[in-house]
């Protein structure tokens, strides 16, 4: 199976353009990660490339700016590395970020603020908040 579809992929009739072109973007790509500032770099990425423009995709409007200014000497970065560059087309195109992979970091409380929620707790009656309070202190406590 693995085999039949690398020859369907690497025949004329296949998809050995679209196979051409991913290679190039992977190529493209590792010469981009070179070019660009390693920060600008980190926050975005090459999209594609056409008729010798190179489209990078940033991930929000300031670090789409940098690259915009950056545009032309990243095209004649490309250029002198053997690559047919007309120009740099940059685009904001935000990366979806995985919220759950990133683990918020908890704070202890200082004293005085743990003082001051105990107070509170112990001016309230039976309540769902006094319990919500008695579990941030409780957790609060754990981590000092």
């Amino acid at each position: 199976m693995q085999k039949s579809l690398e020859n369907f992929l690497e025949s004329a009739d296949g998809a050995a353009k679209v196979l051409a072109h991913a290679r190039l973007l992977i190529k493209l790509t590792d010469l981009y990660q070179k070019i660009a500032p390693e920060h600008l770099g980190l926050a975005s990425s090459l999209a594609n490339y056409k008729s010798g423009i190179i489209v990078i995709h940033a991930n929000n409007g300031a670090v789409a700016a940098k690259l915009r200014q950056l545009a032309p000497t990243m095209a004649d970065g490309f250029s002198k590395l053997g690559v047919e560059c007309n120009g740099v087309q940059v685009k904001v195109q935000a990366r979806k970020i995985d919220t759950q992979s990133r683990a918020s970091t908890q704070k202890p409380l200082s004293s005085r603020a743990s003082r001051e929620l105990e107070g509170l707790r112990d001016s309230l009656p039976a309540s769902p908040l006094r319990m919500a309070l008695e579990n941030l202190l409780e957790r609060a406590a754990k981590q000092e």
